[in-house]
């Protein structure tokens, strides 16, 4: 009932670009520290960088909990679910960096995407670089209607700029400081302009700049963070 694929390619990224939302899922290390699972929309705000490689905008919000999480640690699972049409789950397993605002990779990232950053406050690119990429039937999930996004968010953080936005940031609890006390978000938040004065170097980075692959047929070393067994 479920497959296992080599690469994000053909059918498999038609329907992960093609869905209007995405889940994550992240935990530190601790036993009993906080799992976090949250929900990932804005059309525009998700792009396959490489087939073994993808990316979303982090937007601004309460929490920084996935930030907080691969900071320590890395792991990451995305989740795509179909809502509408055949029946189907996307999970891929991975490791994931966080790239900030001040990073030499920042704009040339923030390029890839559709979205505008200033809309919503963001706050890094998170690239996860896939170990495992399977498919489960989604039998049991409910058949749900799109209709459209939602505007609130780019209504509540399209008029901050970055000195406000960093104000907002540091009165929120849980930003710079997760829920079980491991760094967020770094703070003062680095301006978006800064960045536009950066000549980012090419993507992928890592090896060289290639895709190296294992002999099991993992790829490894992609984004800059060591492959693990």
């Amino acid at each position: 009932m479920g497959k296992e694929y080599s690469a994000i390619d053909g059918r498999l990224r038609a329907f992960i670009e093609a869905q209007p939302m995405f889940f994550t899922a992240t935990a530190p290390l601790s036993g009993d520290g906080t799992v976090n699972l949250s929900p990932k929309g804005v059309t525009g705000s998700f792009a396959v960088l490489d087939e073994r490689t993808v990316a979303y905008l982090d937007f601004a919000g309460s929490n920084a909990e996935t930030i907080a999480h691969l900071r320590e640690n890395g792991r990451i699972t995305l989740m795509w679910c179909a809502f509408q049409g055949p029946p189907n789950i996307v999970r891929v397993h991975g490791r994931g960096e966080v790239v900030l605002r001040d990073d030499a990779r920042f704009a040339e990232l923030v390029g890839r995407f559709d979205a505008d950053p200033a809309d919503h406050g963001l706050r890094a690119v998170v690239v996860v670089h896939a170990e495992r990429i399977r498919d489960t039937c989604g039998y049991a999930v409910p058949l749900m209607q799109y209709e459209a996004d939602r505007d609130l968010h780019e209504r509540r953080f399209a008029r901050e700029d970055d000195e406000s936005l960093s104000r907002y940031f540091e009165g929120k609890e849980h930003v710079a400081v997760s829920l079980d006390g491991l760094p967020g978000l770094p703070l003062p938040l680095p301006p978006l302009a800064a960045t536009a004065q950066v000549t980012p170097p090419a993507w992928p980075l890592g090896n060289g700049g290639a895709l190296r692959t294992t002999g099991s047929g993992d790829a490894e070393g992609v984004i800059g963070f060591p492959a693990t067994s």
